[in-house]
């Protein structure tokens, strides 16, 4: 079995559709994503960005050559990609390419958590033995430093900046604070900022406790199995809070003083 596996969408989208992937591994398995995803992807033998492929040109102009010959060298496409793009299924099945649609995100109000969404997702194509932890597999000692991430991918999941500092302040007589940022991150002094996920998961990996807003990089450390704080602001944790043997969740106010989130 040659099973190609497409999965667009952010940090924290790829990481909770971890355990569902794993399950779709195959004989020969290809896995295309988001960029900034590839280096997370340990355990394919192949792995490209989405952008690099020209499947975006599928269904707008005429289909590349060569993207089609790639495609139907697979026995099994499994995409999030082009489940909401009538267009783009239209044309595949035209080219009698064997792709399995599934929709990217959980449908508004969903019960489940996402991680389960995605599981529930692929059971129709593979047996799933898994424990719905998403995992990355990094080398290394816990040392004795905290790491705040203070951003996410949308303002209004973020705590106040001024909060993190001040939480920051007490857990500087347990422990070093470093902070993270992102490439695109507002300025942050002395942020640590990896553009190598891979990278930057192995670094959270030596930490004694991550805190962070819901993010990518909270979705990340909970990977490692580093100790997390996952903030939660509008967003519902029951479906998207981070999994991980050491995760623990707060929802969070702007007027929450910060001693409560340390407690």
């Amino acid at each position: 079995m040659r099973r190609l596996i497409i999965r667009p969408g952010g940090i924290g989208d790829f990481i909770v559709s971890l355990p569902a992937i794993g399950c779709l591994r195959a004989e020969v398995c290809e896995v295309w994503s988001a960029p900034m995803n590839v280096p997370l992807v340990r355990f394919a033998d192949r792995v490209r960005a989405i952008s690099s492929t020209g499947l975006d040109l599928l269904g707008v102009t005429e289909p590349p050559a060569a993207l089609v010959e790639t495609l139907r060298q697979f026995d099994s496409i499994v995409s999030w990609y082009g489940a909401n793009r009538p267009e783009f299924r239209d044309l595949v099945r035209e080219l009698h390419l064997p792709f399995t649609f599934f929709p990217a995100v959980p449908p508004q109000g969903a019960r489940c958590h996402a991680v389960d969404f995605y599981l529930e997702q692929v059971r129709t194509l593979a047996d799933c033995d898994s424990d719905g932890i998403p995992r990355i597999v990094c080398a290394g000692e816990r040392e004795n430093f905290a790491v705040i991430h203070p951003f996410s991918g949308s303002p209004r999941k973020n705590w106040p900046i001024e909060k993190f500092r001040a939480l920051a302040r007490g857990l500087e007589r347990q422990m070093a604070v470093r902070w993270c940022a992102g490439p695109e991150d507002p300025p942050l002094d002395d942020a640590v900022r990896l553009d190598d996920l891979y990278e930057l998961a192995c670094w959270l990996a030596h930490a004694r406790l991550y805190i962070g807003n819901d993010s990518g990089i909270t979705h990340l450390a909970a990977a490692v199995a580093t100790p997390v704080l996952a903030l939660f602001g509008p967003t519902d944790p029951s479906v998207w809070a981070p999994r991980g043997p050491n995760v623990r969740i707060a929802r969070t106010g702007r007027e929450w003083a910060p001693p409560m989130v340390a407690a």
